[in-house]
């Protein structure tokens, strides 16, 4: 059956999916969804998913949205994927669905609260909120604490004491690397005290490579996009 991905990569959840397959070599055809042109909101993407948000799925005449879901489904679907990415034991698997739950309601809140009003807000011409950046950023400091604190157990280098990565790590370390649209400065202020999640990406980095690097390489010329946004709009 053929499997086409409906992804935009400036979207984290698109990134964790288009690696996870290119890492396990699950073939698909990328089908981009331009947020930006607000293709997410077609009638022709709303019949695959109604709720109209990337990323989605299409597996022969199946459909599924919500990235989580769409993790698990191609871990279980294709018989090639290795068992540490979703494995066959319960316990650890439902250690996974307690990351993947927690990330919802916390770094990923936190992050989508701070990247967008401080950087995507300026790309849709929208006016930055500094109140609700702060509060995004104070959430998401406090989410990178917690990993390094709980979901990093012991001297494991993946989440909930994994000596290889989850779905889970794959999906909190895209959802971190929407720094990478922020400043430098920024980037440094956030995840610099965090030097146990530093080297936790780079484990996952180097677990994905080289598609962890390629799919996140559009990520440095919209960066510099948005910081022409700013400077121009420092100057109104």
């Amino acid at each position: 059956m053929e499997l086409k991905l409906y992804v935009d990569r400036i979207s984290q959840p698109s990134r964790a999916i288009l690696i996870f397959c290119k890492a396990n070599g699950i073939e698909f055809e990328e089908v981009k969804i331009d947020l930006s042109k607000k293709q997410h909101h077609s009638p022709e993407f709303a019949e695959v998913n109604p709720m109209k948000q990337v990323p989605a799925i299409v597996h022969g005449d199946f459909k599924l949205f919500e990235s989580h879901a769409i993790l698990i489904y191609l871990a279980a679907a294709f018989p090639g994927v290795a068992d540490h990415w979703y494995p066959a034991d319960v316990h650890k698997r439902a250690k996974i669905h307690s990351v993947l739950d927690w990330h919802h309601s916390n770094l990923r809140r936190g992050s989508v609260g701070y990247i967008f009003n401080t950087a995507v807000a300026l790309a849709l011409g929208l006016p930055p909120n500094p109140e609700a950046a702060a509060e995004g950023e104070k959430l998401m400091s406090a989410s990178l604490a917690t990993i390094e604190s709980f979901w990093l157990e012991g001297d494991a280098p993946f989440l909930v004491g994994n000596s290889k990565p989850s779905i889970a790590d794959l999906a909190l370390v895209c959802e971190i690397m929407q720094l990478e649209f922020a400043d430098e400065e920024e980037r440094d202020r956030i995840l610099g005290p965090h030097k146990r999640i530093l080297k936790w990406i780079e484990d996952t980095k180097n677990a994905t490579a080289p598609y962890f690097d390629e799919i996140h390489s559009m990520m440095a010329p919209i960066r510099e996009k948005l910081k022409e946004l700013k400077v121009q709009a420092s100057k109104k």
